[in-house]
């Protein structure tokens, strides 16, 4: 266990190397000061491309934006998950002051009122101002910082979608209004929280009383996950929690699996073409970008559509990889295989053979395209 772990710490180290932070700061007029932050740039960040990318604010930034940076850089390569805006808020001097509550309400006042302030009147305005940030934002804390993050919840529009809890060490009677409040949230917004066997005491037990009331809120609006880590104390949970918050974050952003195939695609009551674009649809609508179609994606709904003998889905299909890949092979394989299913196997040899002129894709090369076309050659010769 101890050499996965380190393995996939030195994975992220060796990621995060190609996305290196920008060292930024703030001169804020709410705070009275200037203030610190670290940017993370998706690889390819174009600031002149019409594209927006989810915003990630992450609390305690000296330590925790690292962590968070690392996960979305690697889990973004293999496109699980979209390129991110990541910015880390240092808070190292000031964390007493910027997370500070009066006893009697549990909300922020004094230094504490100031950062709230801060984050939404200044930070989130700077950041959209100097970078391609979307409307869909999360925000990550830990500890005191995780009990500060759900002050935002308490908006009537909240300005963060999505909300990483880590051990959260609750301000009295804010987990009973967090409960109350995501019961009536009318935005679609996830929820992550985690503890561990061995975090300190008192935060456990209040963490875990805290979940057996949300887990019971019937909210469509809410979606919730909930982590019990074994082996794990207080601050090592941090790295077994991050990636499991963006994997529930992003589940819907995520290229079909063998589970989704099985249980969605093919059980779909519209055809397998009619799931693809509306998967891509509530993408756009969740996330507030579009998102590019992948191979992954086209394979699975043309193995339904030939597994259902929807003949339409797969001429659809091919019309749609045609339109948004006319210069790679997966056009001509796609209108091919429609062909070959209809059985007008003339059109499809054709399609074929116009695909060796094409770009490769990541699975279609010249070597699969010739082989398809050695296939029909030989069943139209016989």
């Amino acid at each position: 266990m101890k050499k996965f772990y380190t393995l996939i710490i030195f994975c992220l180290v060796v990621f995060n190397i190609q996305a290196q932070a920008i060292y930024k700061s703030i001169d804020s007029y709410k705070l009275g000061q200037e203030r610190e932050l670290k940017v993370q740039l998706p690889r390819n960040y174009d600031p002149e491309s019409k594209r927006t990318y989810p915003l990630v604010i992450v609390l305690d930034g000296d330590y925790l934006f690292e962590p968070v940076a690392g996960n979305i850089d690697y889990q973004a390569y293999w496109e699980d998950i979209p390129d991110c805006i990541v910015v880390g808020v240092k808070q190292a001097d000031t964390r007493e002051d910027d997370l500070f509550y009066a006893e009697e309400t549990s909300f922020p006042i004094h230094e504490g009122a100031d950062f709230y302030e801060f984050m939404g009147a200044e930070l989130i305005p700077f950041i959209e101002q100097n970078y391609k940030a979307s409307k869909f934002r999360i925000i990550v804390g830990h500890d005191k910082s995780a009990n500060y993050i759900n002050y935002y919840l308490f908006k009537d529009v909240p300005m963060f979608r999505a909300f990483i809890s880590l051990s959260p060490d609750f301000a009295p009677k804010i987990a009973d209004r967090l409960t109350q409040r995501l019961a009536i949230i009318e935005q679609e917004t996830f929820y992550y929280m985690a503890t561990a066997d061995a975090d300190l005491k008192v935060l456990r037990e209040s963490i875990v009383e805290a979940d057996s009331t949300i887990k019971s809120i019937e909210n469509p609006k809410l979606q919730y996950t909930f982590d019990n880590f074994e082996d794990a104390n207080h601050y090592s949970l941090v790295g077994r929690g991050i990636p499991k918050a963006l994997n529930e974050i992003f589940s819907l952003y995520k290229p079909i699996n063998g589970k989704e195939y099985n249980e969605k695609v093919l059980t779909y009551e519209g055809s397998p073409y009619d799931y693809l674009v509306k998967k891509y649809e509530d993408i756009e609508y969740f996330y507030g970008f579009e998102k590019k179609l992948i191979e992954n994606d086209i394979r699975a709904i043309a193995a339904a559509s030939k597994k259902k003998d929807d003949l339409e889905s797969l001429e659809n299909l091919a019309k749609l990889v045609k339109k948004k890949f006319p210069k790679s092979m997966l056009s001509a394989y796609y209108m091919g295989m429609y062909y070959e299913k209809e059985g007008n196997l003339r059109k499809a040899l054709i399609r074929y053979k116009s695909g060796l002129l094409l770009e490769p894709s990541q699975y279609i090369d010249k070597e699969i395209m010739l082989e398809k076309i050695y296939d029909l050659q030989e069943e139209t010769d016989n």
